[in-house]
């Protein structure tokens, strides 16, 4: 087993997850590494009377690898374990976290969507003002308003992360890991999966309305606006612009107006059925269409969250735990019995590569 430890970290350091789960003793090292800091690797250690003095984790952690002693389902037992301690005091304050995200009322980024907040500072604050004063009485309105919102949004993300994951490990079919690994949040079939929670993508959803003739979404807002007379602002970027606009026209109570908005979350919702029945190309897009930094080919499972009423609200999906509980365990069921179906081939254009791994995903379909 010592070659397999040592091939195993290599692939695991660059970052090859393929090479790693198609390894015999890939699963092994993956549920052991969730578990590999030094109080979680001792504790696992004593239990099975593996000497630990003086010896620092990693080493104790290739020990326990080699360790044929040590059973897959030694392993799998101390990991549940931990994870219903840690769970337990999560577990007390579920109730009073999900009532904390349910005030949040609005999801704005202030404008560092996509950016990190000192990106969005630099190039929008720091290099475009000159003024002393202009750029203080920015900060007390606009980078107030801006930090607020990344703030707020990302705060919402972490604890809802939180709360859906925990729903995946609670579940009988789920092994969780323990401490965090990169690209692992849990095991379903013994298969190692990241999860994904998000939304249609935009860029997906804009080539699919010109697809089917729809056209250009933010062409088309601005032309039912000319039409209603509403004022079209000049200082908002293209998707700020779009979502202002559409916001006052569901406002607006002129019938043209009601028209456009029940025409358009048609279009969209047609589209998002259309790619519930064929997920396969959903699943292959959102793999193709990685950021290149952070590109990789590991096993993902993508929650889908879509509002069929108000598409731009399906992040308040991210708090409604009871609803999420149930599509989640329903749809867990029927993965194990059909784990096979969940071979995904992509390709990559920027190195030209073809890729396979394992995928799955699941639309989270919401009716006000």
């Amino acid at each position: 087993m010592t070659n397999s430890f040592k091939d195993l970290s290599k692939h695991f350091l660059n970052n090859e997850f393929g090479a790693i789960e198609d390894h015999d003793l890939g699963v092994r090292f993956l549920k052991l590494r969730s578990v590999s800091r030094k109080n979680t690797i001792k504790e696992l250690c004593c239990l099975h009377n593996v000497e630990t003095d003086g010896k620092r984790s990693n080493i104790l952690f290739e020990e326990v690898f080699n360790n044929e002693v040590i059973t897959e389902d030694h392993i799998d037992s101390y990991i549940k374990e931990k994870y219903d301690e840690e769970r337990s005091s999560r577990r007390e304050q579920e109730d009073y976290l999900i009532d904390q995200l349910n005030r949040l009322h609005a999801f704005n980024w202030g404008g560092s969507k996509g950016n990190s907040l000192e990106k969005n500072i630099v190039d929008n604050y720091v290099k475009k003002i000159k003024s002393y004063d202009q750029i203080n009485e920015e900060i007390e309105s606009n980078l107030l308003s801006s930090l607020r919102g990344y703030t707020l949004n990302s705060w919402y993300n972490h604890w809802t992360s939180i709360l859906i994951e925990d729903i995946f490990k609670d579940n009988q079919n789920v092994l969780p890991t323990v401490g965090l690994i990169k690209k692992v949040d849990f095991f379903i079939c013994n298969i190692p999966f990241d999860l994904k929670v998000t939304y249609f993508p935009e860029q997906l959803m804009k080539e699919k309305l010109r697809d089917c003739g729809y056209g250009n979404e933010l062409t088309r807002t601005k032309k039912i606006c000319r039409n209603l007379n509403i004022h079209i602002p000049d200082d908002l970027k293209n998707e700020a612009l779009k979502s202002h606009l559409q916001g006052i026209l569901k406002e607006r109570q002129d019938q043209r107006a009601r028209n456009f908005i029940d025409e358009l979350n048609y279009q969209k919702i047609e589209i998002i059925n259309s790619s519930m029945n064929n997920p396969n190309e959903l699943k292959v897009w959102l793999y193709e269409n990685q950021g290149e930094m952070r590109f990789d080919a590991s096993n993902r499972f993508f929650l889908i969250l879509v509002n069929n009423t108000n598409l731009s609200e399906s992040w308040k999906i991210k708090r409604n735990i009871v609803f999420l509980r149930e599509k989640i365990n329903e749809h867990l069921e029927t993965l194990v019995q059909d784990s096979d179906s969940l071979t995904t081939r992509f390709h990559w254009s920027k190195n030209d590569t073809w890729y396979e791994c394992k995928s799955d995903i699941l639309f989270i379909n919401y009716q006000e």
